[in-house]
């Protein structure tokens, strides 16, 4: 059976489900542990005859004879044992719960996992249905899953751009369900690797942190499947926060899209037992400055992560970009103590959050010195005119292919400007340090393109497109509304 077949099979059961009001994570968290549990079965019998570290008792076989009501209890029992295991064993069902509260829909989601030999299968036809299964949980908008989903064609591009090297370690301090990992993968897998470099690769190459325990497991389970790690390994994602101590590893890449939204708070009860947010903020001494604004802590802290030589492309918010007091220090430091070399300006539409505006900077970690190692910053508008939706025109990676090919990966110093003035309309323009610092704020809030849609009445876009324009400009409106109405609670 296909992938695609597979796919279609096991996520066609989740409609049945949803009557039950069983969510599209619910079930696919659901899957997560029993896909496991066969998994290790299959392993555990020839020609592997691997110990995986499931307890006797609580195994795949001791699931799949079960009906009704011993069933659904022994399920339990097997969740509570596992979640207490070592390894990234404890790791996927940490905190797992049975959310299927019908036996008999139990019994006959674990019989359309039983029917698969999911080991025998390849690594892509494992990976594409986990995949597969990933976004048709992120299309899922009320479950807030596409939070934790950057486009695929996205993370293909940064990871293209970057080109990252075998022998070396990338890391993602919110890898989310692991879309930066998977990518830099097969990017490296398609080379051709020796034994030790492959050997690297699988073990010793990633390493990452998501606080979420639901949205880690699918993180370790989506890697374990793309062939990332061992079964009875050590889990390669912590659940810790990422921002709260200094990074005990150093690393070569950092691909990160970190979570959206200004602030970082956390919820606790007062003394009358209500609810309140306190304002989070990291007094660390290897930051430049402190602020409860996440994206800015986020990129201190993947400064910090970087090796001498390292590099960074982070997916980051238009307000990091113009954002003025930590804001500002930040952007400055920035462009002193690394190589921030481009920035490419990305449109709305293109993620699950809508009305999201969003950007890519790369820079280079560099040893220190008194004089700024940033020279130019280049800068692709892919935004302007630009017109993509999740479902009629969603972005691929060819829509990307002009960015790349400017970008000139590993010969950056044959770049040419594709803008002048006889080409107002080109898309690739520098500007040099002085001139960027002369700004106000030091902003690299920078956009050069008319805007068809402000354009005379003559020249007005096709009905479909300003009413799109029309529908992003009210959501960005509401997206930095709810953030005001959040920072005044």
């Amino acid at each position: 059976m296909s992938s695609a077949a597979i796919i279609s099979k096991i996520w066609n059961f989740a409609s049945v489900l949803r009557d039950d009001g069983v969510s599209y994570g619910d079930y696919l968290e659901q899957i997560t542990y029993l896909l496991f549990l066969k998994m290790a079965d299959e392993y555990s019998k020839p020609p592997y005859k691997r110990n995986v570290g499931i307890p006797a008792g609580y195994g795949w076989n001791d699931l799949v004879d079960l009906r009704g009501a011993e069933l659904e209890s022994h399920y339990l029992i097997t969740l509570r044992e596992l979640s207490i295991q070592s390894g990234m064993l404890g790791q996927i069902f940490t905190k797992s719960q049975n959310k299927i509260q019908d036996p008999a829909k139990l019994y006959k989601l674990i019989d359309l996992i039983d029917k698969e030999k999911w080991v025998m299968m390849g690594t892509d036809v494992k990976g594409d249905i986990y995949e597969g299964l990933l976004e048709k949980n992120a299309e899922d908008t009320k479950s807030g899953a596409g939070q934790y989903f950057t486009p695929r064609a996205l993370i293909r591009t940064m990871v293209e751009a970057v080109r990252p090297k075998p022998l070396k370690s990338i890391a993602d301090p919110a890898c989310g369900t692991g879309g930066f990992f998977l990518a830099a993968y097969d990017f490296l897998d398609a080379k051709g690797l020796d034994k030790d470099e492959r050997e690297f690769l699988k073990h010793s190459t990633f390493y990452g942190n998501e606080i979420v325990a639901n949205t880690r497991r699918l993180a370790l389970m989506n890697m374990f499947l793309h062939n990332i790690g061992e079964i009875d390994g050590e889990s390669m994602i912590a659940g810790t926060d990422a921002l709260i101590a200094s990074p005990s590893k150093r690393v070569d890449y950092v691909l990160a899209n970190p979570p959206f939204g200004k602030k970082s708070s956390m919820t606790f009860t007062n003394e009358e037992g209500e609810q309140e947010k306190d304002e989070l903020t990291y007094n660390r001494e290897d930051f430049w400055t402190t602020t409860s604004n996440k994206q800015l802590n986020f990129v201190q802290h993947i400064y910090t992560m970087l090796k001498a030589d390292g590099q960074a492309a982070i997916v980051l918010p238009d307000n990091v970009l113009f954002e003025g007091g930590a804001g500002e220090t930040i952007r400055k430091k920035l462009l002193e103590k690394t190589d921030f070399h481009t920035i490419l300006r990305l449109p709305t539409g293109i993620f699950y959050a809508n009305g999201v505006k969003a950007n890519v900077i790369f820079f280079d970690n560099k040893p220190t010195r008194k004089e700024p190692w940033t020279k130019e910053v280049w800068i692709y508008d892919y935004r302007t005119n630009i017109h993509h939706t999740k479902k009629k025109n969603p972005m691929k990676f060819e829509d990307l292919s002009n960015f790349l090919e400017c970008y000139k990966s590993g010969k950056r110093e044959d770049r040419i400007e594709t803008y002048s003035a006889e080409n107002p309309d080109g898309r690739w323009r520098k500007y040099g340090y002085e001139e960027i610092v002369a700004r106000d704020k030091t902003s690299l809030d920078i956009l050069w393109l008319k805007d068809d849609a402000l354009s005379d009445l003559d020249n007005l876009s096709e009905p479909d497109v300003l009413a799109i324009d029309i529908i992003e400009n009210i959501e960005a409106a509401l997206l930095s509304f709810r953030e005001v109405v959040s920072e005044l609670q």
